[in-house]
């Protein structure tokens, strides 16, 4: 087994190489996680908010993907500025991930009841390679990837949030710097770009549908540079400003159909769970993706309306 997990992960990184991409990971939950991807979303719920997300894809498929998430943002007193951070740890097979961005989001009245908000992301990306990988015979004697396998890179990102009580919509870039590392050549793959630019556009609304019950469709688009679009649509249902139920559907190069349920514990925390599973050819090797949710918030009695996004 150990063989093909290595044989599978240094598919993933050639293929990761040759595709001249890193994409951030995605979310089901991502309209609770926005901030990792458009900094105009801190502050944008009115509470000191944070948000904790573990994500183990392709159960069962050695040398999936894991991946562990924490955010923190809060509106300042004036109402107008909001900050954030997000870290974000991304393991597939030998290759290591790891993101610390801070946020800054500026907030303008458009409307009577409606809001821009401007963001600004910066940070860094860390890249590393697992010692098993690079300690191997067949790898050590390589300088290419001796000198690849830990680098520190800079990347600045942008955002617009527009957002009310019942709607919102997002455009952002969370890194605008193509970090090039054309530096070295392993068995004929030259490496041309570690990061490339991805643009997403978010939106979601929320539809009364009863006394009691509330419906609210979500959906993300996502475009890399190198890369095939990739488009989430979510629908969800609230019941009694307390338990939600849902379903997803990413239509991407594995096209992947997920169900979700969240439950409101308190007034501050809220926990969720969401099971996916992929309908491409890879779905007899996986036991499916597992997520799990955490938000926890504080201050809450300055927020006017429930926020539900």
């Amino acid at each position: 087994m150990k063989i093909v997990k290595n044989i599978t992960c240094l598919i993933a990184l050639f293929c990761g190489i040759q595709a001249f991409s890193q994409q951030l990971p995605q979310f089901t939950q991502y309209m609770y996680n926005t901030i990792s991807i458009n900094p105009a979303y801190a502050g944008s719920r009115g509470s000191f908010s944070v948000v904790g997300l573990h994500r183990s894809q392709w159960a069962g498929f050695e040398g999936g993907p894991s991946t562990q998430t924490v955010s923190v943002n809060s509106m300042m007193k004036n109402e107008k500025v909001g900050l954030g951070f997000s870290f974000i740890n991304d393991k597939l097979g030998y290759e290591n991930f790891t993101y610390l961005y801070g946020d800054f989001a500026y907030n303008l009245q458009v409307g009577a009841d409606t809001k821009l908000a401007l963001g600004l992301k910066a940070g860094f990306t860390h890249y590393s390679l697992d010692e098993e990988l690079i300690t191997d015979p067949a790898i050590i004697s390589d300088p290419y990837f001796q000198d690849f396998s830990n680098r520190w890179s800079p990347n600045i990102g942008v955002g617009s949030y527009l957002y009310s009580e019942r709607w919102y919509l997002g455009l952002s870039a969370p890194r605008i710097l193509t970090n090039d590392y054309n530096d070295g050549e392993a068995a004929g793959v030259d490496y041309v770009a570690f990061e490339r630019v991805s643009y997403y556009l978010t939106g979601g609304y929320v539809f009364d549908m009863g006394k009691d019950v509330k419906f609210k469709p979500a959906m993300l688009l996502k475009a890399t540079n190198g890369a095939p679009l990739s488009f989430d649509a979510t629908a969800n249902f609230l019941f009694n400003e307390k338990l939600w139920l849902g379903a997803a559907y990413r239509f991407d190069s594995f096209n992947t159909f997920g169900a979700l349920i969240d439950f409101q514990v308190s007034d501050r925390l809220r926990l969720g769970y969401t099971y996916e599973l992929p309908v491409s050819g890879i779905r007899p090797y996986t036991n499916g993706t597992h997520e799990f949710l955490l938000i926890y918030e504080i201050n809450k009695k300055r927020i006017k309306s429930p926020r539900y996004f």
